[in-house]
């Protein structure tokens, strides 16, 4: 086990920052807010030359598909980067989820025809998977796949949260058997987003960097083979998989921006004078900063350790430490970002001030892949599930 990212790592890391640098940082991030219509939900350029010229589009993607073949580890690196800028790109709803999905239940004929245009960046996808409650358990999964004639599938059904939903060019559906509940009967199927009888919309939500859409379907035709694998390798434990890594990636994320407001925190306190000395030099602001400095580094431990699992440990152990980062790093960022405003006082809540953009991701990112509650449900299932089958 390597406890630090390796030189070839570091290099990835220090040219996405410097390419977001070079971008304006969270100025990225702020002008997609203030023109969420205009930008699309995301930065278009900023995503070519991440994309493209960096080659993150395909990451993780497999040399055999035209990918770079990297693993979590990089991966994890790279969202860090991106939390620390809030960047406005498609990176986790595309080259995370939608990747991550198409690796663990498409066969690899799937994989040679769609992953190679993901990893070139030129076309963007993203995993349909909540619907109306946001429920992320998959008994809570309505749509529907009937069969057709002409050995095709009618999707019907309305999904939620979609991220860039609106803008993704194809849409990986989770929908099940008619007559199945609970886990079983699901599968996920490839559909063009321009295909008769979709319709999408982006909503309106607190954090306007990061666009989430509904995607309604109705009677949606698809051929029969864009199920993506067999019954056998593509239920939901392939789907949950899937899924996991991307609150991995999440977790990373929210690291980044973590640290940022931290940093935001610290340099405040260094030139804000009040009583003619700096707001820093209170036993209280000192507290305050130290306690946030351990939380950061802890869930930096966990979402590093969880990125290590996904690419080392067994699948057991990888989805254990991907809910329990999922669910410490979502709290972690959320204090921080609360806390930092409080350092800054009164200016911390102006609309000018980065500070309200790092809340509002913190915030939003508490529910966008399942709330740290349910990850902490999941997890006391496990124990109690392996403590029976000792018992036994």
């Amino acid at each position: 086990m390597r406890f630090a990212f390796t030189e070839e790592q570091e290099e990835l890391r220090r040219s996405v920052r410097r390419v977001l640098e070079a971008a304006g940082g969270v100025g990225a991030a702020r002008r997609v807010a203030q023109a969420p219509e205009a930008s699309g939900g995301h930065d278009a350029t900023l995503w070519r030359t991440l994309a493209r010229e960096l080659g993150l589009a395909g990451l993780a993607v497999p040399e055999r598909c035209g990918g770079a073949g990297l693993g979590w580890v990089e991966v994890i690196g790279v969202m860090e980067e991106l939390g620390r800028a809030l960047a406005p790109v498609p990176f986790l709803s595309s080259s995370v989820l939608a990747t991550a999905t198409l690796l663990a239940c498409g066969t690899d004929e799937q994989q040679q025809a769609i992953l190679p245009p993901l990893a070139r960046g030129d076309v963007t996808a993203t995993l349909a998977w909540l619907e109306l409650g946001g429920d992320p358990d998959p008994a809570a999964i309505t749509t529907t796949a009937r069969p057709a004639p002409g050995d095709h599938v009618l999707l019907d059904g309305r999904k939620r949260f979609v991220l860039d939903g609106h803008s993704a060019d194809l849409l990986l559906v989770v929908a099940r058997a008619p007559g199945t509940t609970g886990a079983d009967g699901l599968a996920v199927y490839e559909v063009p987003a321009g295909a008769s009888g979709v319709r999408r919309h982006r909503l309106p939500t607190m954090d306007a960097t990061r666009a989430l859409a509904e995607v309604v379907l109705s009677d949606v035709r698809v051929p029969a083979a864009s199920r993506l694998g067999t019954p056998a390798s593509s239920g939901w434990p392939a789907i949950a998989r899937a899924i996991a890594r991307g609150q991995v990636a999440l977790a990373a994320e929210q690291v980044g921006g973590a640290q940022r407001c931290l940093d935001l925190g610290v340099e405040y306190a260094k030139v804000r004078h009040q009583f003619g000395r700096p707001i820093g030099s209170f036993q209280a602001i000192q507290h305050n900063l130290a306690e946030l400095f351990v939380l950061v580094e802890s869930a930096r431990s966990a979402a590093y350790y969880a990125g290590w699992a996904a690419d080392h440990a067994s699948a057991d152990e990888a989805d254990e430490t991907a809910a329990c980062a999922a669910a410490f790093c979502a709290d972690g960022f959320f204090r921080c970002a609360a806390e930092t405003i409080q350092v800054h006082g009164g200016i911390g809540f102006t609309w000018e001030h980065d500070a309200h953009l790092f809340f509002k991701r913190a915030r939003a990112g508490k529910t966008l892949l399942g709330t740290p509650g349910h990850h902490r449900e999941q997890l006391a299932r496990r124990i109690l599930d392996g403590d029976e089958t000792e018992a036994a």
